[in-house]
């Protein structure tokens, strides 16, 4: 075999591979390329490139449904923050919310302070968990009954959501099944800012 051709079999081999690869690669969009880009620079690329290809694609997937969350959780922070204030004043966190809650937002708030790390708000709410504001809303709620449809509703959804929450912040899979789940939810707690119906 002469060396043009073993070299003209190794572009070809080479070009194999290479759209075997594009179209692997293509199975995994990498739809969060701008979003990541502030963070995933030079001095980190390497590194990300080390991880498993699978890992990669399903941070990419379990993305959106992170960003998701974050909006609903924090949206809902804020409607209990401005609801409360607007019925008890700016001073609701002490006098409207159990001292459960506040000592286990206490807890977290030190523990950050402790940790050395940038304080994430001045607000206690802010450290309270998903499953503490259900508690806060339950614990008030002749100041929501006016906005939300009634409160078995809002506690099934909230719940639904808190067990569908733990694996998107703790870095799990969704299955197809929770991803329609999460969906479903989501509509079901639009459905509860709606309203009592008459």
């Amino acid at each position: 075999m002469s060396s043009d051709h073993t070299v003209e079999l190794f572009v070809i081999k080479c070009a194999v591979i290479e759209a075997g690869l594009r179209a692997t690669l293509s199975e995994f969009p990498d739809t969060n390329a701008a979003a990541r880009g502030e963070f995933f620079d030079e001095r980190i690329e390497p590194y990300i490139r080390q991880f498993a290809l699978e890992n990669r694609s399903n941070a990419g997937k379990m993305a959106r449904y992170y960003e998701i969350f974050y909006m609903l959780e924090n949206d809902i922070r804020r409607l209990i923050s401005e609801t409360l204030e607007a019925a008890h004043g700016p001073r609701w966190w002490d006098s409207h919310v159990s001292p459960t809650v506040k000592q286990e937002a206490q807890t977290n708030q030190s523990r950050e302070a402790k940790a050395g790390v940038t304080a994430r708000s001045d607000d206690e709410i802010d450290y309270t968990t998903f499953g503490q504001l259900g508690d806060i809303i339950r614990d008030n709620w002749s100041d929501f009954a006016g906005m939300l449809s009634n409160a078995s509703a809002m506690g099934r959804v909230l719940s639904s959501l808190n067990t569908l929450r733990g694996t998107i912040a703790h870095c799990g899979l969704l299955a197809e099944d929770e991803v329609d789940r999460l969906k479903l939810a989501i509509r079901d707690w639009f459905r509860v800012l709606e309203g009592p119906k008459s």
